[in-house]
């Protein structure tokens, strides 16, 4: 399945949910040692990173998004046979209290 570049908060925790029930993972990874709110996050280091499963999926995130989605393919260089992401907006979008519902069922 093709992710793309790029991933709001919003797409982080849909992909994530979608993932995990196929048995992946998505790590946010931090690479400006500022971790987000409300979130588990992991600081960035290739080397602990390539000791994780080869269908693990990083997201990386910085300030504003700019930078990560630049060296997405430096990251990928570095870590090859992972899928990675630049998180959209990075940690100046990041809404600590955001919360993806499910849709109410409606009674017909």
């Amino acid at each position: 399945m093709e992710y793309g570049d790029e991933w709001t908060q919003q797409e982080l925790y849909k992909y994530s949910k979608e993932l995990e029930k196929e048995g992946r993972s998505v790590v946010l990874v931090d690479t400006i040692l500022k971790p987000l709110p409300h979130i588990e996050t992991m600081t960035y280091n290739p080397y602990e990173m390539n000791e994780m499963p080869k269908d693990t999926v990083f997201v990386f995130y910085c300030d504003t998004g700019k930078t990560t989605k630049a060296r997405l393919e430096f990251y990928r260089k570095k870590l090859p046979g992972f899928t990675c992401i630049s998180l959209r907006g990075g940690r100046g979008y990041w809404r600590p209290n955001y919360q993806l519902l499910e849709e109410i069922e409606k009674n017909v």
